[in-house]
């Protein structure tokens, strides 16, 4: 089935659903504005050949979804660790580490400011351990973009890591890469529709650098990506799992948006005039070919 034939696989909320061999995802409600909007999210599991799991990301568990997960993994022994991929993707860490304390946690630098009552294995800013898994799973972080301490807090969620499960072909991808599974009323406001995929919103205001490289600098990290990683299945976090030709449909939307980075590249230029990243921001760790081999 092709890219432009392929619908979003409506997955049931709160249920374990296999993906692909030795991958799974779990999808469950996360509303805002008063529960008016639902923006869905998720988290993955993926089976190692030595039959541990890694937990990508985390939700608040039902005891239904919590049952599933425990009768997959040995009631979480099998659980090797849990990998928080998204900066902003913290509040269900704290209820899944009571769950599931013997696991290795490891997570955004973020992640290890915010939840301090969890002991960390690591931060994903140490390439050692994004390397850890591979060639199993392969895990990126995107040029272009603020990893460390993404600012505003408010509105800048763009970048999270990719995590690659190389034998299912799957993508496991948060907040950059959205992808509709009958949207809800504020996403079809701006005009996205079932099936649709598209970069998250906030590409357009601080989710990059305000460089004129940095638009660039992604585009040319997400070219290198799909060179190098054949997936064909992609599970975002809002709001939907693409099975087959997701890696087409990737590309096509890369294609798609030259002219937005050669947009944002010029506005970058008029309002930026000496170049400048905000002091803040540790734009070093993300520069193409520095994903440490």
């Amino acid at each position: 089935m092709s890219a432009q034939e392929s619908a979003p696989v409506h997955v049931e909320k709160n249920e374990l659903f296999q993906v692909a061999p030795n991958f799974w995802n779990i999808r469950v409600n996360f509303k805002m504005f008063a529960g008016l909007v639902d923006l869905g999210s998720h988290m993955s599991l993926i089976r190692l050949t030595n039959g541990n799991f890694l937990a990508i990301d985390t939700v608040i568990l039902t005891d239904h979804s919590r049952a599933e997960i425990d009768r997959l993994t040995d009631n979480g022994t099998k659980i090797e660790a849990v990998i928080g991929v998204h900066p902003f993707h913290t509040l269900a860490f704290p209820a899944f580490y009571e769950t599931y304390p013997n696991a290795q946690y490891y997570g955004t630098p973020r992640h290890l400011r915010r939840l301090a009552q969890i002991p960390w294995a690591g931060s994903l800013e140490d390439c050692n351990i994004r390397k850890q898994w591979e060639p199993e799973v392969e895990m990126r972080i995107p040029a272009g973009a603020e990893f460390v301490n993404p600012l505003p807090e408010s509105s800048n969620h763009f970048v999270s890591m990719f995590v690659f499960h190389r034998s299912s072909r799957t993508l496991h991808v948060d907040d950059t890469i959205i992808y509709g599974d009958h949207p809800g009323f504020l996403l079809k406001l701006i005009g996205f529709k079932h099936g649709t995929m598209a970069f998250q919103p906030s590409i357009k205001g601080a989710g990059l650098y305000p460089t004129v490289e940095a638009p660039f600098q992604f585009r040319d990290w997400m070219k290198t990506m799909l060179n190098d990683w054949n997936f064909d299945n992609i599970c975002c976090a809002h709001s939907g799992v693409k099975i087959g030709g997701a890696h087409k449909q990737v590309l096509e939307l890369v294609n798609a948006a030259e002219p937005l980075f050669n947009k944002l590249s010029e506005k970058n230029r008029k309002k930026n005039a000496n170049n400048e990243t905000p002091s803040s921001n540790h734009p070093n760790l993300n520069v193409s070919g520095d994903e440490c081999g």
